[in-house]
């Protein structure tokens, strides 16, 4: 005796109740792709590049490196972008010494970020060695980095000691090094806020 076939599946075996194709389903439920609007060359003149700069700076402090590689970002071609910085220069509305100090000072103070740590970022936002060193100093200048080092590691010591004790001395360590600050300086901090020695400083990157 033959084997009766399989009874159909719910919707299938009149006509016109037939399922559709799992093809046709996975075409049916696809969603029109938006078409990418793509740049071809710069988009910003002169003019409006300027206009451009005008907004950013009204917005926050910019060096000028950065606000070069935004406005290229923004449309403007290489050429454009460096003249309408240097003449943002020439009129005062960049400058990247008085850049430097603001930033070393809000991220000394504020953030409480070591002077290895500022250098990094200076360097990154393309501020020269020499304004980055002399930005550094005179963030260090009203409290030293020793006594904002100490602040930062008062801060963080009540997270650490909720776990292991005796991990509590590298992991502050740790702490202070990704901050930007010298390892003689984190043993001294580490020395003085909870009386134990660091042999070996772990590296910036190492977790808390």
């Amino acid at each position: 005796m033959r084997a009766l076939p399989a009874p159909p599946a719910r919707g299938e075996g009149s006509r016109g109740g037939r399922s559709p194709p799992s093809s046709a389903v996975s075409v049916a439920r696809r969603r029109p792709r938006r078409a990418r609007a793509r740049r071809d060359g710069p988009v910003l003149d002169a003019k409006a590049a300027k206009l451009a700069a005008f907004d950013l700076l009204a917005r926050k402090a910019w060096s000028t490196r950065e606000l070069t590689r935004r406005l290229g970002r923004r449309g403007a071609s290489a050429d454009v972008a460096r003249a309408i910085v240097a003449e943002l220069q020439s009129r005062g509305y960049l400058d990247d010494e008085a850049f430097a100090r603001w930033w070393a000072q809000a991220r000394a103070g504020g953030r409480r970020i070591g002077s290895l740590r500022l250098r990094q970022e200076l360097a990154a936002k393309g501020i020269p060695r020499e304004l980055a060193a002399a930005a550094i100093e005179a963030a260090f200048e009203e409290a030293s980095e020793l006594e904002r080092a100490l602040e930062a590691g008062r801060r963080r010591l009540a997270a650490l000691r909720r776990g292991a004790p005796e991990r509590v001395p590298t992991r502050l360590a740790g702490y202070l090094l990704r901050r930007g600050y010298p390892g003689p300086l984190v043993r001294r901090v580490v020395k003085r806020l909870i009386g134990a020695e660091v042999d070996e400083i772990p590296d910036a990157g190492e977790g808390v």
